[in-house]
């Protein structure tokens, strides 16, 4: 399966890259396709909606969302989880 990985980044320390890293060596573990945003914008000073624009393109090539704790207070993983919905895909939760 192609999962993306969504989360909160903003105000979090070191964008919260851990949580992203970690969420996406155990999906691949499992055997899984990720697209991990800390990989596809790696920079972290690259403004929000760049990243948002490169993220979504990738999004859009998934079957699944897999949202981070937190998510629901990151603008950019409600964008992405809106959308997973509206496509149809399938949502995954990580635990925490």
């Amino acid at each position: 399966m192609r999962i993306y990985v969504a989360g909160p980044m903003t105000g979090y320390p070191d964008l919260n890259f851990l949580a992203f890293h970690e969420a996406a060596a155990t999906l691949r573990a499992q055997g899984h396709h990720v697209e991990n945003p800390a990989e596809i914008n790696a920079d972290p000073t690259a403004k929000w909606l760049d990243c948002m624009r490169l993220d979504i393109a990738r999004l859009v090539t998934c079957d699944a969302v897999y949202l981070l704790p937190g998510w629901e207070k990151s603008r950019g993983a409600k964008v992405e989880h809106a959308l997973a919905m509206g496509l149809g895909f399938q949502v995954l939760h990580a635990e925490g």
